[in-house]
């Protein structure tokens, strides 16, 4: 499991407290511990509940964004974030008073907080592309053996004659002079706690501390263009309807050097015709006739790995149910199938010839559902059918 947060949870990094809470909800039960058979599911658990506690808090998500991931824990165990050392949330100076002595390693923090005095250039800084996602529809089938299919989406990649920079590789370059070639432009303010600057990426420039005097006219300086990729997708057996499949480094490129996004592929199952699924178990309603029901038969029930047989005890009702061990879905990355539930129904015929009538009006003159009938009436019956 990815130690970034948003990875943790899949989800981009523009998204929004709603999709977040919703993806922890779904890693939780996922991952566990009471539930969950993954022999790391404690410690997987315990970085989602920490992911979701950060990027649901504005003031330490912002944190988290602007100071990267292990930069960010090193803050917190130093108690740049949680009050650690005397300290109140959210004044990292700790409750000492002032920014006199004993500040000790908060400069950094503070530094890194607000990319301020030396802290690099945020708009040159690699950063990870954007999470791209898109649909994939199976049928019950595919999802039942596990398969190979191909997804079509159209997304951003660099632009190949410019290799992602904007710019023709010859186009004239001169320093920018909104920030000197900085990338960035500093503001001070003043604070309770004294002068407090706070730098930001150049607007004019956009962080590359250098303007051109050409743009790529292919990409128009945006150094990507949209193309159409068809990828490979491998389908897990057992896969459910919802379930959203992860292909790392397939998703939007990513800035300044830095790793493409994933791509998230949510499956959609279609219903099948007859058999119908609820989790790894499947159900079916499977029709026969009154004398199967009465006297016992061996039938024939469709499964998704084919043709098995089923016995149907005498004296049968209609609407019970079997269930054939086995026979459902395969269980995603677990071992083991689901079971097939059989209910039968007796079909009553809308027709019957004259063998038939004469016997079933024997059936009933003898007593009908009260009367005990010997052996060879029900015979009678049997072969009139």
């Amino acid at each position: 499991m990815s130690e970034d947060f948003y990875d943790v949870l899949g989800v981009s990094r523009d998204a929004d407290e709603d999709e977040i809470k919703k993806a922890y909800r779904k890693k939780a039960t996922e991952y566990h511990p009471d539930v969950s058979d993954d022999p790391n599911a404690e410690e997987k658990f315990k970085k989602v509940k920490k992911a979701k506690e950060v990027l649901t808090d504005e003031e330490k998500r912002s944190a988290y964004d602007r100071m990267g991931h292990d930069r960010f824990e090193q803050a917190e165990k130093r108690g740049g974030f949680d009050g650690g050392g005397g300290g109140q949330r959210g004044n990292p100076f700790g409750g000492g008073g002032g920014m006199g002595g004993g500040m000790g390693g908060f400069e950094d923090i503070f530094n890194n907080l607000f990319n301020g005095g030396g802290g690099g250039q945020r708009g040159n800084r690699p950063q990870k592309g954007a999470d791209l996602r898109t649909r994939l529809t199976l049928d019950l089938e595919d999802a039942y053996e596990g398969v190979e299919k191909q997804v079509t989406v159209t997304r951003p990649e660099a632009c190949p004659d410019c290799d992602g920079k904007g710019h023709p590789a010859d186009a004239d370059v001169e320093t920018c002079p909104e920030c000197n070639g900085q990338g960035q432009t500093t503001t001070v303010q003043q604070t309770p706690f004294g002068r407090m600057q706070q730098t930001q990426t150049c607007r004019r420039c956009g962080g590359d501390g250098e303007l051109y005097s050409e743009t790529c006219s292919t990409c128009g300086g945006d150094g990507q263009v949209r193309n159409e990729a068809t990828l490979s997708v491998d389908i897990p057996a057992g896969i459910r309807d919802g379930q959203s499949l992860r292909m790392e480094r397939e998703g939007a490129p990513g800035e300044n050097g830095g790793p493409n996004g994933d791509l998230l592929i949510e499956i959609q199952i279609t219903d099948h015709e007859t058999l119908r699924r609820e989790g790894d178990d499947l159900y079916v309603q499977l029709p026969i006739s009154f004398p199967q029901a009465a006297f016992g038969a061996t039938v024939d029930v469709e499964t998704l790995d084919g043709t098995v047989e089923m016995d149907v005890p005498e004296g049968t009702q209609s609407g019970e149910t079997f269930r054939l061990k086995g026979k459902g879905m395969p269980r995603l990355q677990r071992r083991g199938q689901g079971d097939l539930y059989v209910q039968v129904q007796v079909v009553t015929p809308e027709s019957l010839n004259k063998e038939q009538k004469a016997a079933l009006e024997q059936f009933a003159e003898a007593g009908g559902d009260e009367v005990e009938v010997k052996e060879g009436f029900f015979e009678k019956i049997k072969n009139s059918f």
